[in-house]
């Protein structure tokens, strides 16, 4: 029996293919996947070559509409970009942020939720009193604050080479305290295990213990929370990018998308911001259905 045959055995496919809701998260998600990823070659125009954008193209109505046209399928924003291909490449640019988030998040979190659940004392009552403090302030002000802070000490000339690693960093360091105690909670449980107790007696040292024998035993929690904090690190930079303090213009996100077309939806262009709108609810809400199913199968008690 071949590994994909074992896995496809497994209780997590089983659960999978018994769920509706899994498996249409799961399609939805590929297909977003894809889109995002294969921008450069699905999409039919590039929207950030500005010698391809014809301004006399602008706000086009969607293909279907009277005045729309069947090269431009979801119609154009008011730069005469194709509306269809910056979804695309929006989407991608979103997904990018949120991936890097979320792994910078986990990276800070593991590292300091098992040096807490491990040592105890008093660094585990100062990384966790810290984690508290800021899971007292909502994410979204914590990125604002960050985001501010590196606008108002950075050159001018340089906010939009920064933007990128700013926007990650500041989401990043909101959603850390979660993988933390979520790490710390299990590792409490783990170091009073029988092969913890055995390898301090043979003489292995503190961090070999916490990184090679305590964290692949409490990484099935933190998977959980990164597929759900996908979705909120997607949702947090799309709300940074509409208050205008996201990626910069020339690589809007799905949030910047939203936020140009929020400017023309009562003068009658409503595509260009309930379009990036729906893509974001599909985006989001996939993810979290993945999230959802991923929790309820890993959880012994729901089995």
């Amino acid at each position: 029996m071949n590994a994909f045959q074992r896995f496809w055995d497994s209780d997590i496919a089983w659960s999978w293919r018994h769920s509706p809701v899994a498996i249409f998260g799961t399609v939805m998600t590929i297909v977003l996947f894809i889109g995002a990823l294969g921008a450069p070659w699905l999409a039919p125009h590039n929207p950030f070559d500005l010698a391809s954008v014809n301004l006399m193209d602008a706000l086009l109505p969607p293909a279907w509409q009277s005045e729309g046209q069947l090269n431009y399928l979801l119609g154009t924003d008011s730069q005469g970009r194709d509306l269809f291909s910056a979804l695309l490449y929006g989407t991608r640019i979103s997904l990018l942020i949120g991936f890097a988030s979320v792994i910078l998040a986990m990276v800070v979190g593991i590292g300091l939720g098992l040096i807490a659940g491990y040592s105890g004392g008093r660094i585990d009552a100062f990384i966790m009193r810290v984690a508290d403090v800021q899971l007292s302030f909502p994410a979204i002000l914590i990125a604002l604050l960050i985001d501010g802070v590196a606008r108002a000490a950075v050159p001018q000339h340089l906010l939009d080479v920064i933007a990128f690693p700013v926007l990650v960093g500041a989401i990043a360091l909101a959603g850390w305290p979660q993988y933390a105690r979520t790490v710390r909670g299990s590792t409490l449980v783990e170091k009073n295990k029988e092969y913890v107790q055995a390898a301090k007696v043979i003489g292995v040292s503190g961090p070999r213990i916490m990184f090679h024998h305590v964290l692949p035993n409490v990484l099935g929690p933190v998977l959980v929370l990164a597929t759900v904090h996908l979705a909120t690190a997607i949702i947090t930079e799309a709300t940074l990018s509409f208050l205008g303090v996201g990626v910069p213009p020339t690589s809007p996100s799905l949030g910047t998308l939203i936020r140009v077309g929020n400017d023309f939806l009562f003068s009658g262009e409503w595509w260009i911001t309930i379009f990036p709108g729906l893509m974001l609810v599909l985006l989001v809400l996939s993810v979290n259905l993945l999230g959802d199913w991923l929790r309820d199968a890993l959880n012994p008690k729901l089995n």
